[in-house]
């Protein structure tokens, strides 16, 4: 399924995920989510490109597909990219890869993330890391006046092709980690990067200064706020709040948030270099990637001067760009 959330300001962009889904109604309401989610990503960075998702729907007792009908099921997806003739632009995400990409454009020309040698710029996921290690600095300079990760503590939960690369920015920088993951051959790389390693739920309610959700969404819910022990937070995960008002619970806490399609829009950032006249540059694409600190910064300002919360100011900037009133920041 393919949900297009906004073309207002361009084809809509978005993953398509194949995830398993125990109900097909989980599946649409997931698409829909993440569909709108991409609208005020792209919105919010400045970006021409409206928001969209794709998914895939796995049956919890058929996950895993043999060669064979993975293939089938991506030349499906292909064929319902090409139906709606460029309105939609495709890319990996979960579940999905960069084989994958090159599978689904054997029936569309509208895939991104291509690689480089076809003309794209190849698996996202490390400009997503790189944008939300970015996120995660100017967080740090916002709740403690410094944005250096050395010696500050951080939670990274979920240790994916995103979360695992940000772990690895932080441990570089000094950070002293905690790393959680479902899929325990992940402790392989905690040990490496000299992490503490515990389960989700424990990182989730760790006593440490930065929290950085990079798995699934929905993670800060009526149950997991009031339980929460960190400063601030500010990680990859599409959709992390269970819904909106937890905003406000955050704050009433004291716990600074910076919105999730704010720090994780980098992948989309990158693949939008790869779609200007002059083809795709990693040079432009990582000065347009670290302007993700820029678009933060400006958050956390206008949420204070308004006394707001932080998602309250980047909605009304993705709302007001998404209208032609807002005004682009300037380009990097």
């Amino acid at each position: 399924m393919v949900a297009v959330h906004s073309t207002a300001r361009g084809p809509a962009l978005g993953g398509c995920r194949m995830w398993t889904y125990g109900d097909s109604r989980d599946a649409v309401r997931d698409v829909l989510r993440l569909s709108r989610a991409m609208t005020f990503k792209a919105a919010v960075a400045g970006l021409p490109l409206g928001g969209g998702k794709g998914v895939i729907k796995l049956n919890p007792d058929d996950a895993v597909l043999t060669p064979e009908r993975r293939e089938a099921v991506l030349l499906d997806f292909g064929d319902t990219v090409e139906a709606l003739g460029g309105a939609y632009l495709t890319a990996e995400d979960v579940g999905t890869s960069e084989p994958d990409m090159e599978t689904i454009a054997g029936r569309t020309t509208h895939v991104t993330g291509l690689a480089e040698a076809r003309g794209g710029s190849g698996d996202p996921s490390p400009w997503t890391a790189l944008g939300c290690h970015v996120a995660l600095q100017v967080t740090a300079e916002r709740a403690f006046g410094s944005e250096s990760l050395r010696g500050r503590s951080v939670a990274v939960i979920g240790l994916g092709h995103v979360g695992g690369r940000l772990a690895e920015l932080c441990a570089q920088e000094g950070a002293q980690l905690v790393v959680a993951d479902v899929d325990r051959r992940k402790r392989e790389l905690a040990e490496r990067l000299g992490a503490r390693w515990t389960d989700p739920g424990d990182a989730l309610t760790a006593e440490v200064d930065l929290l950085a959700p990079c798995a699934l969404g929905g993670v800060l819910n009526d149950d997991s706020v009031p339980a929460l022990r960190c400063r601030a937070i500010a990680g990859a995960a599409n959709n992390q709040l269970a819904d909106d008002s937890l905003a406000d619970a955050l704050a009433a806490r004291g716990i600074l948030w910076a919105p999730d399609f704010v720090c994780n829009a980098g992948g989309i950032i990158n693949i939008s270099v790869e779609l200007e006249p002059e083809g795709y540059s990693p040079e432009r694409a990582d000065t347009r990637v670290r302007a993700v600190g820029d678009t933060l910064r400006q958050i956390f300002e206008s949420a204070e001067a308004s006394r707001t919360t932080p998602l309250a100011a980047a909605m009304e900037l993705g709302r007001a760009r998404l209208s032609g009133d807002g005004a682009e920041l300037p380009a990097a």
